[in-house]
């Protein structure tokens, strides 16, 4: 089940592979991104001495939050991965230049999962391509449509 989705990042990136993790989280954030409060359309997944971490990722503690934790919004949270995942993770970034990208939060068993994927940056003329071929998909869906009204009316 779905918390939130990241939809500027297939806009912006050109994404090839998609990684699912767990997060390191503190018990408030568990609550608040339960609650629903929780933003990832700013954030960035990095490499950090060999581990993943994910940057601006967004959770507002909630008002009922402890008094003795002092809640950071958006503190740089630890990804955890197979080592395996995560030395081909590196290979991909360091030589390639690829990017990681957050493209959603969800659950599965009771647990909070990230899905990120690895990705290039699409320029400017890459987004257009793209914005015009969903315009010209719609256009032919609705087109269709219309035939086969026409069809079962004659």
């Amino acid at each position: 089940m779905s918390i939130v989705d990241n939809r500027k990042a297939t806009h912006d990136y050109f994404i090839e592979d998609r990684y699912e993790a767990g997060l390191v989280l503190e018990g408030w954030e568990v609550k608040a991104i339960r609650a629903g409060h929780v933003q990832i359309r700013e954030s960035y997944v990095i490499v950090r001495d060999g581990e993943i971490w994910i940057v601006g990722m967004h959770i507002s503690p909630l008002p009922t939050a402890s008094t003795h934790i002092h809640p950071n919004a958006t503190r740089t949270r630890k990804l955890l991965l197979k080592g395996s995942e995560i030395s081909k993770l590196i290979g991909q970034v360091e030589q390639r230049g690829y990017t990681m990208v957050p493209l959603n939060l969800h659950y599965k068993g009771g647990r909070i999962k990230l899905d990120f994927g690895l990705g290039k940056g699409k320029k400017l003329h890459d987004k257009r391509d793209t914005a015009r071929d969903k315009d010209w998909e719609r256009e032919k869906e609705r087109v269709m449509k219309h035939d086969t009204r026409n069809k079962h009316d004659a």
